[in-house]
């Protein structure tokens, strides 16, 4: 393979031990990219779909930004991916393997073989929206950009880069030496581009409703600041006909559609207001889809299998206030989750228990002994797991289903004896004689019903849980600045977990306002974990480094685990077409297309 010049310039920079693996179309995390450099197509995107129509969505929720980069504000639903209609990144990722990304505004990108540095080349035709080039000036800007003034993760990854360099208006270098991140060089890869004469540095923290200028398929077309926004097809949309786009983007339009209130937003999908609905309550996918809509055959499920790892729903107890400060007590609330008898009366026994960060995966450290290497990561740390889960013996308590077992709650009190809470009169009191008492933030109904349902239990033991419930701007303000004691949440996980558990687990995340540490962790050995994934080269190291944090994290009970559900529920109307093949991910709404009636 013929090497760019600008290679012979880069030597004197990367110094003698760097290995050259030569520009490639494509990277990933571990191995090489399944598609050769000639691939057609994404192979789970119908090249033949047919253009046109409208697609809409509806969303809970209400934003009151169009920027989704800067900390502030709730973002309007699709301008980042899994969508990305607006601004797009130097490289796309498949959805189809665990992590490995194509060339879309970058057409190639080389690494050595340490990955101490990255440089991308820019494809002659990537251009703006308003038609202007993009260059590695406008890279470099958005770069420096989102350093300082991006959400917490990117802040973090991008403070990592030493240095970078433009040698011409086509390239990008990226100097990582010594930093020891391995996933770095893709973290880059998926950085999105923003035009640096169009951007407003000033203004770039505040929530604003004008639309960043990108290089997107599509233009933001109409906004009700709150209650819908609009994209509409790019028709001078540069990238179009780029392998890795063919078959994606189809429909003319995609609306957003936003509802305060999730009954209202039920009835809508009944009403045909919209036409994809992404489905969470149990109860509703197994019962709810009887009404006209669906038995005329307007509209369709997909159940859909989850191949991905399930990763982590649960009770978060916010560990920065004191009530929750001693792993005793949380280790007790995990008794007290009856999942055998909420599974079973609110959700028609159609979840399984989660046990690990990584549901569902050989990432997962429950059941499987800690090997040599884990150890070995561990060893500096010798409190940091438990000796049952570094066994894998330890799986969550379970109940006999009665929604009243005797058992876990008298291993739940001995637990709060323990940690120092005492009985009196009903009510379990501190060394202070203060009340064992806190708030659950919930954000929706299904989360409300839980809520109480757990509420009662902790009674029975002398905890008062309030239930509060709150909207959605409410919450996520809230939620942001760490201001709670409970919530429930979320980690999703990738079959490749990397840069992101920094911003989950990181002891530097605990403090940084935006972040998804929620629980306040700060533990060395969370750290040390997350470096070794972040460093390892196979995948044997990698699973390995993963199952170190995962076993950390489960020691340290900072949350209640709940439940995963075993597909992904979708709905949508009948004319609303999806691809055969569901890749790794599963739903993938950039592949629909509309067809008439």
């Amino acid at each position: 393979m013929r090497l760019p010049l600008i290679f012979f310039f880069l030597g004197l920079f990367v110094g003698p031990t760097a290995v050259w693996a030569g520009s490639q179309h494509g990277i990933s995390m571990h191995g090489q990219p399944a598609l050769s450099a000639d691939f057609k197509q994404l192979p789970y995107a119908h090249p033949d779909a047919p253009k046109g129509g409208r697609v809409t969505y509806g969303v809970l929720g209400t934003f009151d930004t169009l920027n989704p980069y800067a900390v502030r504000g709730v973002a309007a639903q699709g301008l980042t991916p899994p969508l990305g209609l607006v601004v797009q990144s130097l490289m796309m990722r498949s959805a189809d393997e665990p992590f490995t990304l194509y060339g879309s505004i970058a057409e190639s990108i080389d690494v050595p073989d340490d990955r101490s540095s990255v440089t991308f080349r820019i494809n002659a035709k990537a251009k703006f929206s308003d038609g202007k080039p993009i260059t590695s000036e406008d890279i470099a800007f958005t770069w420096s950009l989102l350093k300082e003034k991006g959400k917490p993760n990117m802040r973090a990854s991008y403070g990592k880069v030493q240095k970078v360099e433009t040698p011409d208006a086509s390239t990008i270098r990226f100097d990582l030496t010594s930093v020891g991140d391995r996933e770095l060089p893709l973290i880059l890869g998926l950085m999105p581009v923003l035009a640096k004469h169009a951007t407003d540095v000033e203004k770039f923290e505040e929530t604003s409703l004008t639309p960043l200028l990108g290089s997107g398929p599509y233009l933001v077309a109409e906004v009700k600041p709150g209650e819908s926004i609009t994209y509409k097809r790019n028709p001078d949309f540069w990238g179009k006909d780029l392998p890795i786009n063919r078959g994606l983007y189809n429909v003319d339009e995609y609306k957003f559609d936003y509802y305060r209130d999730a009954n209202t937003l039920f009835e809508a999908f009944k009403g045909g207001l919209y036409d994809i609905r992404s489905e969470d309550n149990p109860s509703r996918w197994v019962t709810g889809y009887d009404f006209p809509r669906m038995t005329e055959q307007k509209a369709v499920k997909d159940a859909i299998a989850m191949r991905t790892p399930k990763g982590m729903t649960a009770l978060a107890m916010n560990t920065r206030k004191p009530v929750f400060s001693d792993i005793r007590t949380r280790e007790a609330l995990s008794y007290l989750f009856d999942f055998e008898w909420v599974n079973k009366s609110l959700f028609e026994g159609v979840y399984k228990r989660t046990s690990s960060y990584f549901e569902g995966s050989d990432l997962a450290s429950t059941g499987v002994p800690a090997s040599e290497k884990e150890k070995a990561i561990l060893a500096p740390y010798p409190d940091a797991v438990r000796a049952d889960i570094l066994a894998g013996t330890w799986r969550p308590p379970v109940s006999d289903g009665t929604g009243r077992d005797r058992n876990n709650a008298k291993k739940a009190f001995e637990l709060l004896k323990a940690a120092g809470w005492t009985l009196d009169k009903g009510i379990l009191k501190n060394q202070n004689g203060e009340p064992f008492a806190f708030e659950a933030l919930v954000v929706t109904r299904v989360q409300e019903r839980l809520a109480l349902n757990f509420s009662e239990s902790l009674q029975k033991l002398g905890v008062q849980m309030n239930v509060r419930y709150v909207d959605d701007v409410q919450y996520w303000r809230r939620v942001a600045t760490f201001d709670y004691d409970m919530i429930q949440f979320t980690w999703g996980s990738s079959p490749s977990p990397g840069n992101e558990q920094q911003n989950r687990w990181g002891t530097k995340s605990k403090t940084r306002e935006g972040s998804l540490n929620y629980p306040g962790v700060e533990s060395p050995a969370v750290d040390a974990a997350i470096e070794a994934l972040l460093a390892a080269r196979e995948r044997t190291d990698f699973v390995d480094a993963v199952h170190a944090l995962d076993r950390v994290l489960l020691s340290g009970f900072y949350v209640v685990p709940l439940f995963n559900a075993p597909e992904q529920w979708i709905v949508r109307s009948s004319n609303v077409k999806r691809p055969e093949i569901t890749p790794l991910f599963g739903f993938t709404p950039e592949t629909l297309w509309r067809v008439e009636n």
